[in-house]
């Protein structure tokens, strides 16, 4: 028997996506933002969700455009502090030695050092309570040489990127692969 535990913020997973905007002086800032998913194959869009309290708030709400710099397992440390840090007091990037490169297809910059890149323009905002839900379309996608496969497309276990679990804040490595979706399941049809 399942016991409720009420209306809570908690599903399995959560990504950890880093999301980069300028501010309104052209100054880089980077959040660490685990609200978030895809929402749409066609166009490919994707979602954030931001409380207007944080400093890359208004930056969003101006540029209309960011980036989702997705972190490694290697890039915890810097990942974490771009979340509890606030762009208002901080040059996070500066902080943690990572570098801001300016996006070629939207005005937003983004991680160098991170291995997988989405350039994103706003299609939609949303208010919902404490958080907004924006709305990206994806204009372009950019990775490593080294995480890229044969298909020229990046590897989740070469870009090896963390996920967020809320009950226990805490951050965990993704584990092993389980089969091939849309076959292992082949037995049931």
């Amino acid at each position: 028997m399942k016991k409720s535990v009420g209306p809570r913020t908690l599903a399995f997973p959560v990504p950890v996506w880093v999301v980069g905007t300028y501010d309104a002086d052209g100054k880089p800032n980077v959040m660490t933002a685990s609200w978030a998913g895809i929402c749409c194959s066609k166009p490919p869009c994707l979602n954030v969700s931001l409380r207007k309290a944080t400093y890359s708030y208004a930056a969003l709400m101006e540029r209309r455009a960011f980036t989702v710099s997705i972190p490694s397992v290697d890039q915890v440390a810097q990942a974490d502090y771009f979340g509890k840090a606030s762009g208002r007091d901080a040059d996070k990037l500066a902080a943690t030695g990572l570098t801001a490169t300016r996006a070629e297809k939207v005005d937003a910059p983004y991680v160098e050092e991170f291995p997988v890149v989405l350039e994103c323009q706003i299609l939609h905002d949303l208010e919902i309570g404490l958080h907004t839900l924006f709305v990206g379309e994806i204009m372009d996608v950019k990775a490593d040489e080294a995480v890229l496969g044969e298909k020229g497309l990046p590897r989740i276990e070469a870009a090896r990127p963390f996920i967020y679990a809320p009950e226990s804040r805490s951050y965990f490595d993704l584990g092993e692969r389980l089969g091939k979706a849309f076959s292992i399941g082949d037995e049931y049809r």
